[in-house]
């Protein structure tokens, strides 16, 4: 590093402090973000550092996040692109490629999912032609069961693609191997749940491929920014070319004949020797992460761990918070999972004598925010009223969800003031709301 730029990067860190200074808590005034992202000097530094070299395009640090995260959730490949939803759209575009040959998935095949999801797990399976087939979620963990996907597998059935909900791993070792003994495709939408531990091992290391996002909301942020993991090196060279405007050729941006053969083949009826950096073997997309979103990746990445003890942390002071209180059923782990959780989940019991829209304006008023459980049931949204898709059994839990439940924060940006704040908040509407009444209220609905 030279002088000048060492300078520079000095009245970064200088820059940084200036303008830290930490704001004190005012209950009802502050406030109290029910997701957000954590920033440090290091990741100042990292981005300016990155938009001093004008390396903007994906390079060198690309390359090294992609190798060190792989790595960090024991996957051989990891593909860096432009969001988890573009994540989630290669994974499942992966899944049509004619390099799969007989087992690639075609147009009106099946792949069972959960309605009770964010958009984004489902759009893919639509923009690709097929069918979801959606089916309930128990209360409490928010997941399908094993028994619930086994009942929707049918004749058309292809795959499985299911997401952690916030961060609470469903039953993944065995609905992976539900999906091998009935040959389907597994995809865990693992946006949610990074840092999240099933039977001691992370989520995302179950399935064929998974899927992360780096929105500013979840466990890491690039600000925008997702990937692609796979340990199969078939998966991961059709994921390459899907997010590389569908391209054949794997030299990296800048590189030239990498693979020693150029101008040496012959694909489809172009003519022989034709420049192989322009061949297209699939029909692509240009979904490339930038250097400068790596470089704050890659810092990041270094707090990851403590950014997971953090959720983790605030999660248990909530549960401890609230339990008892009447009306509320409260979130529970998946047995045999430790999860990495993006939020705190109450569902209010349909019996109770206030209404979610009160308990959430309440909060709301006193400047701590909310958020539904993302999309509650997606096929009552205009988007999806002309969509093909199969229903299988009665989604009675996911229709609770989406009228009762709503979640607060965990992510570390919270301090104990805040959370007990919650805390605190919660308890006093149920005591007035609920006209005093002590011990503990059962759900009236079923959790399965």
């Amino acid at each position: 590093m030279n002088d000048h730029k060492a300078r520079v990067l000095e009245e970064v860190r200088r820059y940084h402090q200036d303008i830290q200074a930490e704001a004190e808590f005012v209950p009802g005034v502050t406030e109290i973000w029910p997701t957000g992202a954590v920033h440090d000097v290091e990741d100042r530094v990292a981005l300016v550092e990155a938009a001093m070299e004008l390396r903007v395009a994906a390079g060198q640090k690309a390359r090294k996040f992609e190798s060190v995260f792989a790595r960090k959730l024991k996957r051989r490949k990891a593909l860096l692109t432009t969001s988890g939803s573009s994540a989630n759209l290669l994974a499942v575009s992966a899944l049509t490629s004619h390099r799969l040959q007989e087992v690639r998935l075609r147009p009106g095949d099946e792949v069972i999912t959960v309605a009770a999801a964010f958009p984004t797990t489902v759009n893919p399976i639509l923009q690709n032609g097929l069918v979801p087939v959606f089916v309930d979620v128990e209360l409490g963990t928010y997941n399908p069961t094993v028994d619930m996907v086994a009942q929707a597998i049918g004749p058309k059935t292809r795959a499985i693609m299911l997401a952690h909900t916030v961060g609470n791993p469903f039953e993944v070792a065995a609905m992976a191997e539900l999906a091998a003994e009935h040959e389907l495709f597994l995809i865990e939408d693992n946006c949610d749940a990074v840092g999240s531990k099933y039977d001691g091992e992370p989520t995302g290391t179950f399935g064929d491929m998974t899927t992360v996002s780096f929105y500013p909301a979840h466990h890491m942020t690039m600000g925008e920014g997702g990937c692609v993991l796979t340990s199969n090196l078939l998966f991961a060279r059709i994921v390459e070319s899907l997010r590389d405007w569908g391209r054949d050729c794997w030299c990296e941006p800048g590189e030239s004949n990498t693979c020693l053969k150029r101008f040496s083949y012959q694909m489809g009826t172009l003519p022989a020797g034709y420049d192989h950096k322009y061949i297209y073997s699939h029909v692509g997309y240009n979904l490339k992460a930038t250097e400068l979103q790596a470089a704050l990746g890659l810092s990041q990445l270094e707090k990851l761990d403590d950014f997971c003890a953090a959720r983790r942390r605030n999660w248990r002071r909530l549960r401890e918070g609230l339990d008892g209180v009447p009306y509320l059923l409260l979130p529970e782990a998946t047995p045999r999972s430790d999860p990495s959780w993006y939020g705190f989940v109450i569902t209010l019991d349909p019996e109770a004598p206030f209404t979610t829209a009160e308990l959430v304006d309440f909060l709301e008023n006193r400047k701590i925010g909310t958020r539904r459980l993302f999309g509650g049931n997606l096929i009552r949204h205009p988007a999806y009223a002309d969509q093909p898709y199969r229903v299988v059994g009665e989604l009675t839990n996911t229709d609770i969800i989406t009228t009762q439940t709503f979640h607060v924060g965990v992510y570390p940006g919270l301090t104990d003031e805040m959370i007990d704040y919650v805390v605190a908040s919660i308890k006093e509407f149920v005591e007035v709301r609920g006209m005093n009444v002590t011990g503990s209220a059962s759900l009236a609905v079923s959790s399965v």
